[in-house]
């Protein structure tokens, strides 16, 4: 990935007030492959202290969006065609990390993978919560 590349995704992040909000941070960005934490607040759990379902399928839509537009050399738009998540456990942890990784790019349409974990404040230690695969098109 070329360095123009990455700060026009890091760029893009850094300008979204809906991850400014989720107190969202970039972990990993590269050629189709996308990483992103979002810490755990009240707002984004059930009452039994679990991550929400949505909370879920919204760090997916936007991990795979990042994740599709660094596959393309150029700077462009995608939106979410098919979105499909499986919940696989629990979202019980201190944050959600996603993993979004690009496995057919073609010139408009891109499909991904994006694996949802939850890792806790004080261990390394990932538990996967969420599998999920999304097509996306590029519009521009």
């Amino acid at each position: 990935m070329t360095p123009e590349k990455r700060k026009l995704i890091t760029d893009s992040f850094d300008r979204s007030e809906t991850l400014k909000f989720y107190k969202a941070k970039l972990l990993e960005v590269d050629t189709d492959f996308v990483s992103i934490k979002i810490p755990k607040m009240e707002m984004m759990t059930r009452k039994a202290g679990m991550f929400n379902g949505a909370m879920i399928a919204s760090l997916v839509d936007v991990s795979s969006g990042y994740a599709a537009v660094s596959h393309y050399a150029e700077d462009c738009y995608v939106v979410t065609v098919e979105l499909k998540v499986n919940y696989l456990r629990p979202a019980m942890g201190d944050a959600l990390v996603s993993k979004s990784y690009v496995i057919k790019g073609g010139t408009k349409i891109s499909v991904i993978r994006t694996e949802i974990y939850i890792r806790n404040e004080n261990s390394d230690f990932e538990s996967h919560v969420a599998t999920s695969l999304v097509t996306m098109m590029k519009i521009r």
